[in-house]
């Protein structure tokens, strides 16, 4: 049986949540070798902001589990 992708992308963004730091935690998102989306996470105001690499269109959730279905259904594509 194969991990689940969901899974992986929920323990990334988790860990960017527990980093318990002032700086901007940012993480990259890639199928095969091509990016597909680059996520920061603001502790400060506890907002996750997704950028969409080949639109760079941002979009803004404080919802780990939104976001995390942003990515998993970009990196289906």
């Amino acid at each position: 049986m194969k991990n689940s992708q969901l899974a992986a992308i929920l323990k990334r963004l988790s860990a960017m949540i527990e980093a318990n730091d002032s700086e901007v935690q940012v993480r990259r998102f890639e199928r095969e070798g091509q990016e597909r989306c680059i996520v920061t996470f603001d502790s400060n105001n506890e907002m996750f902001e997704m950028t969409e690499s080949g639109s760079q269109e941002s979009y803004q959730f404080d919802d780990i589990d939104l976001v995390a279905l942003e990515i998993f259904e970009l990196l289906q594509d």
